[in-house]
């Protein structure tokens, strides 16, 4: 009787070592030097950065539900909103999550470029996750928040800084999609698909992660 059982769990294990291994591991050492170089001093930050990487040691061995809660809610606390013409003196900048957690603020394209990357981590596959870009009806502006495909052809959930909770897009009412995208492709609300090197942000998003030490592949 128990064979089955022990079969069964032998065979989530290896899921779970798979995933948490398709990005090699991240030398949080390297990584805080490599901030310490370039910003100095990191005061507060540096608790910031510690409380990030204890989040993903704690969660690794969670399911995919709880992992989007707990990183949901862990920036939507990390951050304050900030604009970028405030925070980079830019009218466009897609930070790191290590330069949106230095600062401790970030516009909707860094709540949902540090819920990606850190889901990533914790071995949820890209094709389940895109970052989306959308109009928020109710503010009538753009806006960017997280969505997660749990198949292909499920309702994706929201993870969005403007309210805390996590819901179906089918009871946001208030996002119009426009595209969204991931390490898998460019995505249309029209069924087409694109590629996601083509956008240049994402790909100086990615090079910089890459010189902070971080192993992200394609994203």
């Amino acid at each position: 009787m128990l064979r089955p059982l022990a079969a069964a769990l032998c065979a989530s294990l290896v899921l779970w070592l798979s995933a948490w291994a398709e990005w090699p591991a991240w030398d949080f050492t390297q990584i805080l030097l490599k901030a310490e170089q370039r910003y100095g001093n990191l005061g507060n930050a540096k608790a910031r950065l510690l409380a990030w990487n204890e989040l993903m040691q704690s969660s690794s061995g969670l399911g995919e539900t709880e992992k989007l809660k707990l990183v949901n809610s862990f920036f939507n606390r990390q951050f304050r909103f900030s604009d970028d013409s405030r925070n980079w003196r830019q009218t466009d900048y897609w930070a790191t999550p290590v330069e949106a957690l230095i600062k401790g603020a970030g516009d909707c394209e860094d709540y949902s470029i540090a819920k990606y990357f850190t889901l990533r981590r914790l071995g949820v596959p890209s094709d389940k996750l895109r970052i989306t870009y959308v109009k928020a009806l109710q503010y009538n502006q753009a806006h960017m928040v997280l969505t997660y495909y749990a198949s292909p052809t499920a309702t994706p959930l929201v993870l969005d800084n403007l309210i805390g909770e996590i819901r179906p897009a089918s009871l946001r009412k208030d996002l119009l999609p426009v595209y969204a995208f991931n390490a898998e492709g460019l995505y249309l609300p029209n069924g087409k698909k694109g590629d996601s090197k083509k956008l240049s942000r994402w790909q100086e998003l990615l090079q910089k992660m890459k010189a902070e030490g971080f192993a992200v592949g394609e994203g």
